[in-house]
């Protein structure tokens, strides 16, 4: 087929036409060319991959992409030097409520004696190995 021949193909004009099956009456009918329809199908092609970009970059559904919306670098250098933190603030938080805990239990008098005999330390246990 030559060049000539698919633009004819493309300006062909046909006719697209939706009836009642019941009355065979004509309810809508268009004109179409197969360049009008590519055209048209083209430009909503185009029209919903814009529609949906703007959707996730000017609106929160951008931070349930993996990868997208999480902050730069100096964000996330922050968070996690934050989550450290808290962290470390955590383990403070349990070893002086131990600490406190056991002074209470001392100061009412339930001291629990411990038989030494029965602890292991744990670098003589892998010792044989």
């Amino acid at each position: 087929m030559n060049v000539t021949n698919r633009l004819k193909r493309l300006r062909n004009h046909y006719r697209l036409v939706i009836m009642n099956e019941d009355s065979f009456e004509e309810v809508v009918k268009f004109k179409l060319t197969r360049l009008s329809v590519y055209i048209a199908m083209s430009s909503l092609f185009i029209l919903l991959i814009s529609l949906t970009t703007a959707l996730i970059i000017f609106t929160p559904l951008k931070y349930y992409l993996p990868g997208v919306g999480y902050g730069n670098a100096k964000q996330i250098k922050e968070y996690r030097i934050l989550k450290l933190r808290t962290d470390s603030m955590e383990r403070a938080l349990m070893h002086n409520q131990a600490y406190l805990s056991d002074i209470q239990k001392v100061l009412k008098g339930q001291i629990v004696k411990l038989d030494t005999n029965k602890l292991i330390l744990p670098h003589t246990e892998n010792a044989e190995d």
